[in-house]
């Protein structure tokens, strides 16, 4: 069953947020997993705050998705997200539309 890492980041340092941003595609891709959301316009529906960015990356399966994060590659750059964003990271299993 795919698994999806969902994230909501508020960035606080545009210059260094850049930085992982552009490093994150390659190490996603080496762990097979892939964008679904990356930023773009977020509307609150409900709630009390309105999203800041939201990114969903879909994997095969939860292992995957728990490689992907736990693997040297990414635990390399997540202290430049850490600096530079405040993130609250959510991994759920589901199926994908369809």
């Amino acid at each position: 069953m795919a698994a999806y890492i969902i994230a909501e980041v508020e960035v606080t340092d545009p210059e260094t947020y850049a930085t992982y941003r552009a490093q994150t595609p390659g190490v996603i891709e080496r762990h097979g997993g892939r964008f679904l959301v990356r930023g773009g316009a977020a509307e609150l529906l409900e709630g009390e705050k309105p999203p800041a960015r939201i990114v969903v990356i879909e994997f095969a399966d939860l292992a995957a998705a728990k490689r992907f994060y736990g693997s040297p590659d990414y635990q390399a750059i997540i202290g430049i997200r850490q600096r530079a964003a405040r993130s609250r990271l959510v991994l759920v299993e589901g199926q994908p539309p369809g």
